[in-house]
C-alpha cells in the first residue's frame, strides 16, 4: 500500500536543501575539474537543459538562466523528489529505484548488443552499476544503501529520460559512454550526500 503524502515543514525543507547544496558542492568538483581532467572537458547539465529546450521546443536560452535551473534542480527538484517518493514508497524505496536503475541500463545495453555496437566496454560499464546496485545486501547501513540507491536513480532520470529528450541517445551509450561513465559516479556522489545528509539531519531534529 502506498503512504499518505506528508506535507514537508520548514525544518524538513531546509534540510532537505542543506543536504542538496552540500552534494551539488562535490557534484560541481566532480562535473567541472575531476570530469575535464579525465576526459578532457566537463559535465556541463547546463548543456542537457539547453539541448531539451531546443530540441523539444526551439528555445535558446542565455547561460545564466540555465546554471541557475540546474542548481534549482539539484538544490530543491531533485532531494523534494527524494522526499515524496520516500513518503510515497517508505521502506521499498530502495528496491524499486535499484530495480528501474539496472533494468533500465540493462535494456539500453542489450539494445546495442544487438545492434551491434555493443562494446568490451560497455560490458564493464554495466558490471559496475551492477556491483554497485547489489552491495545493497552487503551494507549494513540501511541509510547508506538507500543514500547509494537514489544517487543511481539520479543518473538514471537524467540520461535515461532527459538525454533522449535532448536529443541525444539513451544512457549517451551512443556517443561513446565516457561521459555517460563519469556522469554515473557524478549522480551517486551527490545524490546519495545530499540523501544522506538530510537524514542525519532529519534524525538528530526529531
Amino acid at each position: 500500500m502506498i503512504d499518505k503524502l506528508p506535507v514537508p515543514g520548514v525544518k524538513t525543507l531546509v534540510n532537505l536543501m542543506i543536504g542538496g547544496i552540500a552534494g551539488l558542492l562535490i557534484w560541481e568538483i566532480w562535473a567541472r575539474v575531476l570530469t575535464r581532467q579525465v576526459l578532457g572537458y566537463p559535465l556541463e547539465p547546463a548543456g542537457l537543459i539547453d539541448a531539451i529546450l531546443n530540441h523539444q521546443l526551439g528555445l535558446a536560452i542565455p547561460p545564466l538562466p540555465r546554471e541557475a535551473l540546474h542548481y534549482a534542480v539539484g538544490i530543491v527538484g531533485y532531494p523534494l523528489a527524494y522526499y515524496i517518493l520516500k513518503s510515497l514508497l517508505n521502506r521499498r524505496l530502495g528496491l524499486v529505484l535499484d530495480g528501474i536503475t539496472l533494468a533500465s541500463f540493462t535494456i539500453a545495453c542489450l539494445l546495442h548488443v544487438r545492434a551491434g555496437t555493443g562494446t568490451p566496454l560497455m560490458f564493464i560499464f554495466w558490471t559496475v552499476v551492477l556491483m554497485l546496485v547489489l552491495s545493497r545486501f552487503l551494507n549494513r547501513d540501511a541509510g547508506i544503501a538507500e543514500a547509494i540507491s537514489w544517487g543511481n536513480f539520479t543518473w538514471v532520470n537524467a540520461l535515461a529520460i532527459m538525454a533522449p529528450l535532448g536529443g541525444l541517445s539513451v544512457f549517451l551509450l551512443g556517443e561513446g559512454g565516457d561521459l555517460s561513465y563519469m556522469s554515473f559516479f557524478g549522480h551517486v556522489i551527490y545524490g546519495a550526500v545530499a540523501v544522506w545528509i538530510f537524514e542525519q539531519r532529519e534524525q538528530r531534529s526529531a
